[in-house]
């Protein structure tokens, strides 16, 4: 059987597991949409961790989760007749066919810039009225500020060059230092999220995700944490205890390994 062949029957399997527990199993009958949504969102999450832990056999893991849950909506779907996984499926074909012209038609591009542009134009043919209509507003707010640069990067509401960009990071900076000897906690506030902003906007012209980055640093501040703890039970010292030197010789000896 060719792996087409083998693609289509796994599929099929999925769909038919997914009758089968719809009808008879009681935890999934009483499953909604509202239900299953917290749930995908940890195996979003999960999904995301196994990618930056390079684990690619719970990636695979992960992204089967994910699909049940894709079928598990267009079970639910299909009950009260609004659509089904074939809808879902053209749907989506539909959207990439039409939103990639350059492959389905005789627009040329020259460059992946060009083809987000397109992409961006296309949608507002679509019926939206703002390019950035398409950013969740339940996006945590590193990943919103993300898209939403990249969003309107992609009409051409951009810097012409990185320089530029940490030039206004420092200018943020400086705003934010008056703010400090001012003592004004909102204007802090603002300030600290306008630097954040800035600095997300750095990484982008570095081509650095800077939700990846800071997820990064996290494992690797948990990783020298929990070894801190563990050399702190070897010597019978609550870390509370420990003075800043003592903490920084097992840090130091954390980062090394």
């Amino acid at each position: 059987m060719n792996n087409r062949a083998n693609q289509l029957q796994a599929f099929d399997r999925i769909l038919t597991i997914m009758d089968e527990l719809r009808e008879q199993c009681p935890w999934d009958k009483k499953q909604t949409m509202e239900t299953l949504r917290p749930l995908t969102i940890e195996e979003t999450y999960e999904l995301g961790d196994a990618i930056l832990d390079a684990n690619l056999n719970e990636v695979k893991g992960e992204l089967g989760d994910l699909l049940l849950h894709i079928v598990f909506y267009s079970k639910i779907g299909s009950e009260t007749n609004d659509f089904d996984i074939t809808d879902v499926i053209n749907g989506i074909c539909d959207k990439l066919i039409y939103r990639h012209p350059h492959i389905y038609s005789d627009i040329k591009v020259k460059d992946e810039t060009e083809v987000k542009q397109n992409w961006e134009n296309l949608k507002l043919k679509e019926g939206k009225n703002s390019v950035l209509e398409g950013v969740p507003k339940s996006l945590p707010a590193l990943v919103k500020a993300s898209r939403i640069q990249e969003k309107v990067a992609g009409v051409g509401f951009d810097w012409d060059h990185s320089d530029q960009v940490w030039n206004k990071v420092e200018e943020e900076i400086c705003e934010f230092k008056k703010e400090i000897v001012n003592k004004n906690q909102d204007a802090l506030e603002d300030e600290f999220g306008d630097i954040i902003f800035s600095l997300i906007n750095y990484a982008r012209f570095l081509n650095i995700n800077a939700e990846n980055a800071l997820e990064r640093t996290n494992k690797k501040f948990i990783k020298r944490f929990q070894y801190l703890e563990k050399k702190a039970n070897i010597i019978q010292k609550p870390i509370s205890k420990m003075t800043i030197a003592e903490m920084d010789v097992y840090w130091n000896e954390a980062k090394k390994k």
